[in-house]
């Protein structure tokens, strides 16, 4: 799966659907001790006001997309990118580079036996060569959509769509090696990332 056999330390990529709970399943490694770089972190950094990725935003998308603060208005560019493929293949293109190449930098000097790397996009991105191992966060896709009309989604159907505009179940599961269920209860997942981080220190 790696470029490179002999790096150290160990990496897992981490990737999951919306709403499937990639986050509280890193929040579990983490209190394990062990090193998480989250892409949606990063994601949102590079797009704080003054970077040159906003800047890049508003020049493809318009001032629409920026609130009064100048801040990114995240939920307009979300509507929009899940509508539009071409808008969402066009913020990529301004992000994805970027974020590479602060994920390569961060691992670069991440302590610990092994790291976590955050990447909902997994199955897509080129980080999939940078990772020695893959760990799916897998639910039933109304869990999923359940969830989402609990966060900023308004409807059924938008839900539907921002599922439909992601990499699907099937693909996820065909690159992982591990998998995560979670569709029961936070004790159930934390058991399930106790074993891995125990597995994970072997390999490592």
């Amino acid at each position: 799966m790696t470029e490179d056999h002999e790096q150290h330390p160990f990496r897992v990529g981490l990737t999951g659907g919306i709403a499937s709970g990639k986050s509280s399943v890193a929040d579990l490694f983490a209190a394990l001790g062990v090193a998480v770089i989250d892409t949606d972190v990063i994601a949102r950094e590079l797009v704080q006001p003054g970077e040159a990725a906003l800047g890049d935003i508003q020049q493809r998308f318009g001032e629409s997309l920026i609130d009064a603060t100048g801040n990114l208005d995240r939920a307009a560019m979300r509507k929009l990118v899940f509508a539009d493929d071409c808008a969402r293949l066009d913020l990529e293109a301004i992000l994805h580079p970027r974020i590479g190449a602060e994920v390569k930098r961060q691992a670069a000097t991440a302590a610990g036996h092994y790291q976590i790397i955050v990447v909902p996009l997994l199955v897509s991105s080129p980080l999939l060569k940078f990772v020695n191992r893959v760990l799916a966060v897998d639910c039933d896709e109304d869990t999923q959509i359940a969830r989402l009309l609990l966060r900023d989604t308004e409807t059924v159907e938008q839900a539907r769509r921002i599922l439909a505009a992601q990499a699907s179940r099937e693909d996820r599961l065909a690159i992982a090696d591990d998998v995560i269920s979670n569709d029961g209860t936070l004790d159930d997942t934390a058991e399930q990332v106790r074993e891995l981080h125990r597995q994970y220190l072997t390999l490592s």
